[in-house]
């Protein structure tokens, strides 16, 4: 049985990722696509042969044979969305950020909750097939305790007129919350450890819009870890390594390239031989990484398919609301503390 899908607002990540993606999926059916821009919608009903285009999300929702929407509108637009979606008993893909506040979110998710439909969050890198095996290892105990980790991403976003992801108001935040938001979110699920605190900085350096160019922030995890994340939108696209880095008390795994949209990267993974003792000469030299070997998918593919396996089977959805909520809850006591209202304890 296939799930068969609308999508509201089918322009940037939908046309170039999602709807792509979806077509690859072995229990989905692309139905309808939505843009306020009718001419998009039209071009790309044509492109991907749906049936139906709209310019509006109503008229959407009003067709019947639709069983979920994937939500891919820009982030002030989620909450009335996702909320009539719900009305209208259609699941929910919805992109992340779930809302422009915590707040919100919650409220989205209640709603979902109240009228019986799924509710799943586009945090798709959790579906790199580098990153399920980094969360194996570590599972398996290969790096020991986990004592320190690091994730960066990083674009160049220059000023760009009247756009939305460049205004606090209508995106919920820059930098940190259309890219930390990832790491974050990485970090957790790759290591299995939650955040219990945080503190950070945001800044825009760069640039002249009133969301975050640069934000850096350190997480202190349950087992007492600490975890630092850094995110731009002003590094060139050329000089990002969008690292993530994980040590433990036996190893490491250094990934470089694997965040991003499309899979790929490079993985070394170092376990060292804990018969050795204390060194003090400090000689890094003796052990040497191996490169961890996986077999390359689509994300959204496999993102799609697992939230049309949870509706099929009525299970949760791998990436909950309350995944997403917990990390944008993080992302929110960063800016309010750098807007002079500390609270770091989660």
């Amino acid at each position: 049985m296939k799930i068969k899908w609308g999508v509201i607002g089918c322009g940037g990540i939908a046309d170039r990722r999602t709807i792509p993606g979806l077509l690859l999926a072995d229990n989905a059916e692309l139905v309808a696509v939505m843009d306020i821009n009718g001419e998009i919608a039209e071009k790309i009903k044509e492109k991907y042969n749906a049936k139906y285009a709209f310019d509006n999300y109503e008229d959407l929702l009003c067709v019947k044979e639709i069983d979920a929407v994937y939500i891919a509108s820009p982030v002030f637009c989620h909450k009335a969305q996702a909320i009539a979606a719900a009305k209208a008993k259609k699941h929910i893909l919805l992109e992340k950020p779930m809302g422009l506040t915590v707040a919100e979110s919650k409220e989205i998710a209640a709603c979902c909750r109240c009228e019986g439909v799924k509710l799943g969050v586009g945090l798709m890198m959790r579906f790199h097939s580098y990153h399920k095996a980094m969360k194996k290892l570590i599972a398996e105990g290969k790096l020991g305790n986990v004592v320190s980790m690091r994730g960066q991403l990083t674009c160049w976003y220059p000023d760009i007129p009247n756009n939305w992801r460049q205004n606090k108001s209508l995106s919920g935040g820059g930098a940190l919350m259309d890219m930390g938001i990832h790491c974050i979110d990485l970090l957790q699920y790759i290591t299995g450890l939650k955040a219990v605190a945080v503190t950070g900085f945001t800044e825009t350096q760069t640039f002249h819009y009133n969301a975050d160019d640069s934000a850096a922030i350190v997480m202190k995890m349950e087992n007492g870890a600490l975890a630092m994340v850094d995110a731009n939108f002003n590094i060139p696209d050329a000089a990002a390594k969008c690292k993530l880095e994980i040590y433990g008390t036996k190893g490491s795994i250094i990934a470089e390239g694997t965040i991003g949209q499309v899979e790929g990267g490079d993985v070394s993974v170092l376990i060292s031989d804990d018969s050795l003792g204390y060194n003090a000469a400090q000689n890094r030299g003796d052990n040497h990484p191996v490169k961890l070997q996986v077999e390359f998918g689509n994300m959204y593919t496999k993102e799609v398919e697992s939230f049309g396996y949870a509706i099929l089977n009525d299970k949760e959805p791998e990436v909950t609301a309350e995944d997403a909520i917990f990390v944008q809850n993080i992302v929110e006591r960063v800016y309010s503390e750098n807007e002079g209202n500390s609270s770091a304890i989660l």
